[in-house]
C-alpha cells in the first residue's frame, strides 16, 4: 500500500471514529404490571384451579427480554398488590411475621420501582408499612403526604442511569382515598391532587436531574370516576398528560381497563399513555430509541405495547423457589369451616333477591343487630356449591378486606339511597321489550363492568325491609317500601340502625353521599360501630359457628311490573351469562 493510500485509509478511520462520537442511538425497555391483586403464582386459590396469566409468566417475558437489554429494562409495579387472592389475606394477617409474599416477590423478580394502590393502603399501616420496610426497589408516591411533616411518605420520584441516559419515574397514587377508607387506615398521610402535584415535580425533575426521559407511574385511572370537593379526580392520568408538559410515557393502572394511547400536552408533544389492566394477563411494554448527537438528546423515538403474557410458559424455577408459601396458603385456604345445603351464586342477584346476597344480609343483621342491611354484590359472577364450605370459599362470598359498619340513617334516606342504587344497576322499561338492566356494549371488556353501565359492586339491595322496584318510574320514584320486614311499619321519619360494608360507610360508590344526601363531613358522625378486625373474618365465625347453612333468598323484594321484568330478566341473563 503506497504511502498516500495509508493516509487516506487513516483518515477514513478517523472520521467514522468522530462520527460514532457523536451520533449514538440507545435502546431502552419499561415493562409494567398493574393490579397485580395477588396473581402471583399459576393457581387460582379460590377456584382451586390454573389461573391465567401470573406473576410466574411475567418473570418468563422479562427475563427472555433482560437477555437482550440488561440493565436497560426496567421492571415497574404499579400497586394494588396486596390484596386479593388468599395469598395476600394469609401473607397480611395470618402469617404476618414473615416477610410480605407481595415483598418477596417483587425483589424476586429485580423491580425497580413500586408505587401504592388504594386497595394497599386498605390494608392499614401496619400491614403497608412492614411492605415498604421489605421491598427492595424504591417504593414511589410524591402525593402521598406525611402531614406532620409536609414531605411525601415515600420518595416521590427515582433517577435510574441506563448507558449514560438518566430516567426519571414518578410515583402518584389516586387521591380519592377518604372516599372509600376510614383514615384510621391511612392515619397522619393526605392524599394530594394529581396534577398539582404534577405541577410542582416535573418542572423539578427537568431542572435539578436533567433527566433525558420521564416516566409517570400512576395508580388512577384514564379519566371519570369520582371527584372530590376542589375538583380532585379519581382518574386523572389523562388530563396530568395533557395538562402538565415534560411527560414522555405514563404507566398507569387502577381502572382494570387496556389502554395504550397518545395523548397531546399543552405544548402540542405526544404523550404515550399505556395501562395493562388487571390480573397479570398483560403488561405494558414501552420501546424506547433515544439518539445524541454530540453528547445532545436530539429524538426520541417510543413505541408502545399491552402484551398479552398467558401463553408465555410459567417460570418453573419461580414457582420452586415459592413452593414452601404455596402448599402452606393451599393449605390454610382448603380448611373446612362449615356446610352449605344449597348452591349459592352472584348472578342470580342482578335479576332480584338472591341467595347468595341474602346470606351476606342475613349475617351482617345477625353480626350487627341492625335494623336495615345494605349490600352489593362484589364478585360479579361467583358460585359456592353445595357441600363443604372452605376458607378459599369465604373469599367468592365476599371479595375484600372490609370492615362491619353500623349507621345511623332516616327512612327517608334509607329510600333516597336505594333510589340511587337501583338507577344505576337497572334500565327504566319503556315497554315489554326493553332490557331490564342498565347494559352497555362499551364495557365489555372492562374487568369491572362486565357489561353494564356502571360498577355492579355499587348496586345496593336492602334487607329487615319489604319493598318493590317499579322499573316503569323515573328516578326518585322507583322504590316502594312496604314494611320492615318484621311486619312492622315503615317510618320515612323514622332513625335506623343500618348495617353496611367499611366502603360503604365511608362514602364509596358515593351512594351515602349523591342518594341519601348525606354530606362526606358528616357521615363520620352517624357512625355507631366499627368492627375491628375485616367483614370477612366475622361471616367465616359465624358460618362456623352455624355449622350447616341453608342459604335461600328473602323474597323481601322484587321488581315490577312481573309480566314486564320477568321475561326482560331471562333475556340479559342469557346476555350476560348465556343461560
Amino acid at each position: 500500500m503506497n504511502k498516500n493510500a495509508i493516509i487516506a485509509s487513516a483518515l477514513m478511520c478517523m472520521i467514522s471514529l468522530i462520527t460514532m462520537a457523536q451520533t449514538k442511538t440507545i435502546k431502552l425497555r419499561i415493562i409494567e404490571t398493574s393490579d397485580v391483586h395477588g396473581h402471583f403464582f399459576p393457581y387460582d386459590f379460590v377456584e382451586g384451579k390454573e389461573l391465567q396469566g401470573t406473576m410466574v409468566r411475567v418473570n418468563t417475558y422479562v427475563k427472555r427480554l433482560r437477555e437482550e437489554y440488561g440493565d436497560r429494562l426496567l421492571l415497574i409495579d404499579n400497586g394494588d398488590i396486596l390484596q386479593g387472592q388468599p395469598t395476600c389475606y394469609w401473607s397480611n394477617y395470618v402469617e404476618t411475621k414473615e416477610e410480605n409474599i407481595a415483598a418477596s416477590v417483587v425483589n424476586y423478580m429485580k423491580y425497580d420501582a413500586e408505587t401504592f394502590g388504594n386497595h394497599d393502603v386498605e390494608t392499614g399501616h401496619q400491614v403497608y408499612d412492614k411492605w415498604i420496610r421489605e421491598v427492595k426497589c424504591p417504593m414511589l408516591g410524591a402525593n402521598i403526604i406525611d402531614r406532620e411533616k409536609g414531605m411525601p411518605y415515600v420518595k416521590p420520584y427515582q433517577v435510574y442511569v441506563r448507558d449514560g441516559v438518566r430516567i426519571a419515574i414518578l410515583g402518584m397514587l389516586t387521591p380519592t382515598i377518604p372516599c372509600w377508607l376510614n383514615e384510621s387506615l391511612w392515619k397522619g398521610l393526605t392524599f394530594q391532587d394529581m396534577v398539582t402535584c404534577a405541577r410542582q415535580w416535573v418542572p423539578y425533575i427537568k431542572e435539578v436531574e436533567h433527566a433525558d426521559l420521564i416516566v409517570g407511574l400512576f395508580h388512577s385511572g384514564k379519566n371519570g370516576g369520582i371527584t372530590m370537593e376542589g375538583g380532585i379526580e379519581e382518574d386523572a392520568t389523562e388530563r396530568v398528560a395533557r395538562e402538565i408538559p415534560g411527560f414522555d410515557i405514563i404507566f398507569f393502572g387502577h381502572d382494570h381497563t387496556q389502554h395504550n394511547d397518545w395523548i397531546t400536552n399543552a405544548e402540542g408533544r405526544q404523550v404515550l399513555i399505556l395501562d395493562p389492566s388487571c390480573w397479570a394477563r398483560n403488561v405494558a411494554d414501552a420501546q424506547i430509541e433515544l439518539t445524541f448527537d454530540d453528547g445532545r438528546l436530539t429524538k426520541k423515538d417510543i413505541k408502545g405495547d399491552i402484551v398479552n403474557i398467558c401463553d408465555e410458559a410459567i417460570d418453573e424455577e419461580m414457582v420452586a423457589h415459592f413452593q414452601p408459601q404455596i402448599e402452606r396458603i393451599k393449605q390454610y385456604a382448603g380448611r373446612r369451616i362449615g356446610r352449605f345445603e344449597t348452591a349459592a351464586r352472584t348472578r342470580d342477584s342482578y335479576f332480584g333477591n338472591s341467595a347468595f346476597t341474602d346470606f351476606i344480609h342475613n349475617l351482617q343483621l345477625q353480626i350487627s343487630k341492625a335494623d336495615i342491611s345494605l349490600n352489593a354484590p362484589l364478585s360479579f359472577d361467583s358460585k359456592i356449591d353445595a357441600g363443604d364450605v372452605t376458607v378459599a370459599d369465604m373469599f367468592k362470598l365476599y371479595r375484600f378486606e372490609n370492615q362491619l359498619y353500623v349507621l345511623k340513617m332516616t327512612g327517608r334516606e334509607i329510600k333516597c339511597h336505594l333510589e340511587e342504587s337501583y338507577d344505576r344497576w337497572v334500565n327504566t322499561m319503556k315497554n315489554a321489550d326493553d332490557h331490564l338492566l342498565l347494559l352497555s356494549e362499551r364495557t365489555h371488556g372492562d374487568q369491572q363492568r362486565m357489561g353494564f353501565v356502571n360498577y355492579t359492586f355499587n348496586f345496593d339491595s336492602a334487607a329487615g325491609i319489604d319493598y318493590e322496584v317499579d322499573v316503569t318510574k323515573p328516578y326518585g320514584q322507583k322504590v316502594h317500601i312496604l314494611q320492615m320486614s318484621n311486619g312492622q311499619p315503615f317510618d320515612e321519619t323514622a332513625t335506623y340502625k343500618v348495617v353496611m360494608n367499611s366502603y360503604r360507610a365511608n362514602g364509596g360508590g358515593e351512594l351515602l353521599i349523591k342518594g341519601a344526601g348525606i354530606a362526606k363531613a358528616d357521615i363520620d358522625s352517624r357512625i355507631i360501630y366499627r368492627s375491628d378486625l375485616d367483614l370477612r373474618h366475622y361471616l367465616m365465625k359465624e358460618i362456623e359457628r352455624m355449622g350447616t347453612v341453608h342459604p335461600q333468598a328473602n323474597h323481601n323484594w322484587r321488581f315490577v311490573p312481573e309480566e314486564w321484568t320477568v321475561p326482560a330478566g331471562q333475556r340479559d341473563r342469557k346476555l350476560l351469562f348465556d343461560e
